[in-house]
């Protein structure tokens, strides 16, 4: 008769009702986050000059921080008959050096006009493997023929050429001269919400008050035709490692 065979049963992983039930700790906000938020003073409406000085006194970071608008809307962004999409010339500038990418049958020319980079077939390859390296990508109306088969990689990264953007067009030299200058580009997310890039920590107050005025005025501008309600709901400016400071209704109110 052979032999009898022990059969092994698995190891399990034994786990605590305590481990299974743990809830992640949220990372500790910093000191200087924590001082700038009391700062702050979130509750509170500010003038756009007065929320500007404000947030130029909140403690910095260790490098040059992007400033930017953070609106919401009261615009339904499932609704594709109210999104709220657009680009704004600041007057002076983002202080951001912007990566310019241009699909066209002529790369020779956008590379003579400042673009980074510039081709077509070979683009739009080194694209579908995955390369996504720049900031605004051009397109000339010929050459988005081509352009829409990468959509699917550019658009989750909002780097799709669009006519509503500039961004689709025969004018190649002009188009890549507004973006280096500091045109940027806004568009309205899931959340209802849309975040405007208005310059640097390093810009002086009435370079941030009129790139900001400029924005907000775009803005208004890119109301959905037909919409009703309350357009701009809410506003407020931030640097990239501060909280936000809100804007009084009166800066916005006309929209």
């Amino acid at each position: 008769m052979p032999p009898a065979v022990l059969l092994k049963a698995p190891l399990v992983a034994w786990e605590s009702k305590s481990s299974i039930n743990q809830v992640p700790k949220m990372p500790k906000a910093s000191k200087r986050y924590n001082n700038a938020l009391q700062a702050a003073d979130r509750e509170s409406r500010h003038s756009l000059e007065d929320a500007v000085q404000k947030l130029q006194t909140l403690p910095a970071a260790k490098f040059d921080e992007t400033v930017e608008l953070s609106v919401n809307l009261g615009v339904d962004p499932k609704n594709t008959a109210q999104m709220v999409r657009g680009t704004v010339n600041l007057p002076h500038g983002s202080g951001r050096t912007m990566r310019v990418v241009v699909f066209t049958e002529n790369p020779a020319e956008a590379l003579d006009h400042g673009a980074d980079e510039a081709g077509l077939d070979d683009l739009i390859e080194k694209v579908q493997a995955g390369w996504t390296d720049f900031d605004v990508a051009i397109a000339t109306t010929e050459a988005m023929k081509k352009v829409r088969t990468v959509a699917r990689v550019l658009g989750p990264k909002g780097l799709m050429p669009n006519p509503k953007s500039g961004t689709v067009t025969d004018n190649v030299e002009e188009s890549i001269e507004s973006v280096k200058a500091g045109r940027v580009e806004y568009k309205l997310d899931k959340g209802g919400n849309v975040a405007i890039v208005i310059g640097k920590r390093s810009f002086s107050a009435e370079q941030l008050i009129d790139n900001a005025q400029t924005a907000i005025e775009s803005l208004g501008q890119a109301r959905p035709d037909g919409f009703k309600g309350r357009y701009v709901k809410n506003i407020s400016i931030s640097s990239s490692m501060s909280p936000g400071v809100r804007l009084a209704n009166a800066e916005y109110g006309q929209f």
